[in-house]
């Protein structure tokens, strides 16, 4: 992993198995991230709307880049892992 820590943000909702998935990945690879409970913070799902396009979860932000749904490659590359 690079030096400099990568910020991570995980829009998600209690119900949704992906979320789980990436929550999972990101603890069993010793990845700091913030979660947001888009089903309880309107405004933050508003955001994750406007920032994507998207209306699905899993969204990760890293470092600014969107990457929808729990893609492995997608999130590895954008971590440098």
């Amino acid at each position: 992993m690079s030096d400099a820590k990568k910020k991570v943000i995980i829009y998600s909702t209690p119900s949704c198995p992906y979320c789980v998935l990436a929550k999972n990945y990101f603890k069993d690879n010793n990845i700091e991230y913030e979660e947001i409970d888009v089903s309880q913070d309107q405004k933050a799902a508003e955001a994750m709307i406007k920032k994507s396009g998207q209306m699905g979860v899993p969204q990760i932000e890293i470092d600014g880049e969107i990457i929808v749904g729990f893609d492995k490659e997608k999130i590895d590359k954008a971590l440098n892992i």
